[in-house]
């Protein structure tokens, strides 16, 4: 790729963008499509939903999130649902600050940037274009111009509402430069950027003392008032404050409740009335989406104080919890991971998902329903099938805390931890045993860790092992049935014929012999325990399986060993524990014959070419299973 030729092209991108003309041109385009007209709110949610939304039995997922944010679609919905959907409909929510609560590196900073970001990109398209005054400080809407009485006759004509009055620069300069005539007043379009400081601002605390409320509003151009003689001048003022260039789009406060109070104060009349006070000047219209961040103890510290109830009551708290579930866990570390430079350091299956199932468990609150477990939750939360539990129990565990994933384990802690195993000298490759190891020593290492919760988090590393050794021994299992394909497509042929003669009533023949027998139902319990079919839910299974059968003959197709996940592994499991003296002895043999050998190279070549394995990690997956096996 011609680097020079993408930015030249770029370039002219941007150029096509540009667009200048008079506020009647303006007018006349509204006629055609009022939708540059939308407030700031609606702008935001509108670009969130350009990205697609995916619905399911009522669940959303917008895809606008799916990229950054893993496993927060429930938080991610009432985000959007409670707080943008209700805001773009001009309800009373928009007139509240959207304050994102929840524990450390849980995605509240990500989901603000990825906002920003996407704003940034939507002012570039044609729906979400953004048209100001040209020359406004503060890129103002140009319909700001239509004086008060005449606008509910416009509004009914071009189908738009219009707010808000015009900046103190605006006023000025309509009656010196324009004489008054609003149709020839010049219209831009303008694109959203934060580093142009174009309809984003950013709020950062710091000392109190020396921190000027000018950082929001704007301050008085000292070397002009000479020249200007007052102060009240809009030729001596300096709109250049954060509240003034985040006007049409978004204004964050990073760690909002560690602001000093007196910062607190202007966003009063901005939230409930869509202005400010700046200078010695009239009330500065805004129309701002203005989001803050906070952890959970600086909230209760700050809703405790009875002085804040005002600015309390003009907030709406958007819980942000950890997310809860193993399989995103993983992405979230692998997004991480790869964003870093140890790319090349090969990381084995299932590394990443010992310490993810680590995380949840530190973060999943003791369900008080009976027979489940904190691993069985885990397992639900992660969307597995759980005997005896359906998708009620589910929502019901969901609902049973409202502060599950508020605590525990946060990812930056884990990826330390992994980094330290990563960055070791001469390390190829690191597997699931070296990265709890590494979360296990850093334990001690962790400044907010109590010993109760130290004892507890060192279970769920054990924990944890315990679920790795059964995804290395399944690991190897597939692997070593591979070698032993046709048995297993022979074992699972004959399932079929002993079910289908169970369900039917009706005898089977020896396949030896010819002569008629009944169904071998030693054989059917043998196959089905491995994935764990009760004695009372095998009736059911078995017509679940004729069932699948039928409905493949139907529409022309063979059910094979691969059309049923759960008995394909039942069949696996079944022929794998039949198998499991040949495993030992080739996996632990240190002098291995000439088939077993054979066969252990069989192995190594599928765990590297369909699982995902180095050379490094196959060879040491298979050390280990033997030694589980041996045990």
């Amino acid at each position: 790729m011609d680097i020079f030729k993408r930015i030249s092209e770029y370039r002219t991108e941007s150029e096509k963008l540009e667009w200048t003309g008079t506020f009647k041109a303006y007018i006349d385009s509204l006629r055609q499509d009022p939708t540059p007209a939308m407030t700031a709110h609606s702008r935001v949610y509108d670009m969130i939903e350009s990205f697609g939304v995916e619905d399911t039995n009522g669940n959303k997922r917008y895809k606008f999130f799916e990229q950054e944010i893993f496993g927060l679609d429930r938080a991610v919905q009432k985000l959007v649902e409670e707080y943008f959907h209700s805001a773009a409909r001009r309800l009373d929510v928009r007139k509240r600050i959207l304050l994102l609560m929840g524990p450390v590196s849980g995605g509240k900073s990500t989901i603000v940037t990825m906002l920003k970001k996407g704003l940034e990109r939507y002012s570039r398209t044609e729906r979400g274009a953004v048209y100001a005054i040209k020359g406004c400080p503060m890129h103002e809407e140009p319909l700001h111009l239509i004086p008060h009485d005449l606008r509910p006759e416009i509004e009914k004509e071009l189908g738009v509402r219009i707010e808000g009055n015009l900046c103190p620069s605006c006023q000025m300069r309509l009656r010196t430069e324009y004489g008054g005539e609003i149709e020839n007043v010049l219209v831009e379009r303008v694109l959203i950027s934060e580093d142009n400081r174009i309809g984003i601002g950013t709020f950062s605390p710091s000392d109190p003392k020396s921190q000027d409320i000018a950082d929001l509003t704007g301050s008085i151009d000292f070397s002009t008032i000479t020249e200007f003689g007052s102060e009240s001048d809009p030729r001596a003022y300096r709109f250049d404050g954060e509240l003034n260039k985040a006007n049409r789009g978004l204004m964050e406060f990073q760690e909002m409740l560690k602001c000093d109070e007196k910062f607190l104060w202007n966003l009063l009349s901005l939230t409930q009335e869509g202005n400010f006070k700046a200078g010695r000047f009239a009330l500065i219209s805004a129309d701002e989406l203005i989001i803050a961040h906070t952890n959970e103890s600086e909230y209760k510290s700050f809703i405790s104080n009875k002085k804040n109830e005002a600015l309390q009551s003009r907030m709406i708290v958007m819980p942000i919890p950890y997310n809860l579930k193993v399989s995103e866990e993983e992405k979230i570390y692998t997004k991480l991971i790869g964003q870093s430079d140890m790319k090349h350091i090969h990381i084995s299956p299932h590394a990443l998902r010992s310490a993810a199932i680590f995380s949840i468990l530190t973060r999943l609150k003791e369900t008080k329903k009976q027979g489940m477990d904190l691993v069985k939750k885990m397992r639900m939360y992660d969307g597995e099938e759980i005997e005896g539990f359906k998708d009620a129990d589910l929502k019901e565990m969901q609902n049973e805390y409202i502060e599950e994933g508020m605590s525990g384990v946060d990812p930056r802690y884990v990826i330390n931890r992994i980094s330290s195993a990563l960055i070791k000298q001469d390390t190829q490759c690191i597997n699931a045993l070296d990265v709890l190891r590494a979360l296990k020593d850093g334990l001690d290492q962790h400044p907010s860790i109590t010993k109760e919760e130290r004892e507890r988090y060192l279970n769920f590393i054990s924990v944890a092992r315990k679920e790795y050794d059964g995804l290395a021994k399944k690991e190897i299992q597939k692997a070593f049935v591979y070698s032993f394909e046709e048995s297993a497509r022979t074992l699972f042929e004959n399932y079929l014929d002993n079910i289908e003669s169970y369900c039917n009533w009706a005898k089977i023949k020896d396949p030896l012999t010819g002569e008629e027998m009944d169904p071998d139902e030693r054989l059917m319990r043998s196959i089905e325990e491995q994935i764990g079919v009760s004695e009372n839910a095998k009736k059911a299974f078995r017509e679940e399986i004729l069932i699948r059968i039928s409905s493949y003959s139907r529409k022309g197709k063979k059910f094979d060993f691969t059309s049923h996940e759960r008995l394909r592994e039942a069949v696996e499991k079944k022929l794998f524990a039949d198998l499991k003296d040949i495993v030992k002895i080739t996996t632990s043999t240190k002098t291995p014959d000439e088939s077993q050998l054979k066969r252990i190279n069989e192995v190594t070549k599928r765990l590297i070419d369909d699982h995902g394995y180095c050379p490094v990690c196959a060879n040491e997956l298979l050390r280990y299973v033997g030694s589980l096996l041996n045990r």
